[in-house]
């Protein structure tokens, strides 16, 4: 009994400290992978809630599975799965001293190609920031689940798999929009497109923006669990994009076209009816909201295809 209530703390206190800096938020990383253990058969699911588990102890990462409770074991099972999804930005609290250091990476979670708009057209220029490794560390992890590392290793590339296809499908994580010519760096991606007045004490920047949409569009007004508040929200969408109407698009582990499908929507569609310093419109939002339906559902259904194959 000791243990067992010692295990519950240990989680609570993980929980309660963790910072809410996640891209999409927790929120969409939860609802994609949702959408991922829906393709997922029952045998994967299985091997991967084990690999999972399996993960070195100083990642904490296997902590957040509850071997006990009310909740039945697959719903625990797909929790599990569906956090582990934001545990790469669970892992940016410094508060954790040993597992901040193992294993956070801020820049493996974006790959910011540069861009501008000339002569009404859209350039790609070369800039001089940190253009990040998200699409050097997706090869990576692939690798790694698909050959003869060990369990402990298969799961951090696990974790690892499912947040950064989350973060590929989120078009400003491939992009950065050079706002005149004497700039080299871009704008990181929106984050220094503000959309609220200059010297505001509440900010929100373009990037913040669609990382948070589902929220901006549904929010947990009533504090509602994840099950009571996510899973109908994965259901919705799902039911809007079914698979069939997606299969054609899949393009299985080819990252580089999912790479692509997002650089075309932020440099078509995320800039396009938003101004810098003022707040979206309500026609705005709902553009954004349907355009992240779809990248969540084509970001789950990709990851449990994945994994289908793999595992």
């Amino acid at each position: 009994m000791f243990n067992v209530v010692r295990h519950t703390i240990f989680i609570i206190i993980i929980l309660s400290s963790t910072l809410p800096a996640f891209g999409w938020d927790e929120t969409g990383h939860k609802v994609t992978a949702y959408i991922a253990w829906q393709r997922m058969t029952p045998e994967v699911r299985d091997k991967v809630i084990k690999i999972l588990r399996d993960a070195p102890e100083d990642s904490q990462l296997a902590t957040f599975y509850m071997p006990y409770g009310t909740r039945s074991e697959d719903a625990r099972k797909r929790e599990f799965f569906m956090l582990a999804a934001t545990w790469a930005d669970i892992i940016k609290d410094k508060g954790f001293d040993t597992r901040y250091k193992n294993y956070n990476h801020s820049n493996w979670h974006y790959f910011d190609t540069l861009w501008m708009i000339k002569d009404g057209k859209v350039q790609f220029v070369t800039g001089t920031q940190d253009a990040g490794k998200l699409m050097e560390k997706l090869a990576d992890f692939d690798k790694v689940i698909r050959g003869s590392a060990s369990d402990a290793e298969k799961a951090i590339a696990i974790a690892w798999l499912e947040h950064l296809i989350g973060d590929l499908h989120q078009p400003l994580h491939t992009t950065g929009r050079v706002l005149d010519d004497g700039d080299k760096k871009g704008d990181q991606g929106g984050n220094l497109f503000s959309l609220t007045p200059k010297g505001a004490k509440d900010r929100l920047n373009l990037h913040s923006f669609w990382d948070s949409v589902i929220k901006q569009n549904m929010p947990n007004t009533a504090d509602a669990c994840d099950a009571v508040y996510l899973d109908p929200i994965a259901q919705a969408i799902m039911k809007t994009f079914p698979y069939a109407s997606l299969q054609s698009r899949l393009a299985n582990s080819k990252y580089e076209a999912w790479e692509k499908e997002s650089i075309d929507i932020a440099t078509t569609e995320v800039y396009k009816g938003v101004k810098r310093y003022e707040l979206p419109s309500d026609d705005y939002k709902k553009k954004a909201l349907r355009i992240a339906e779809e990248r969540m559902a084509l970001g789950g259904y990709r990851l449990g295809d994945l994994f289908n194959e793999v595992f």
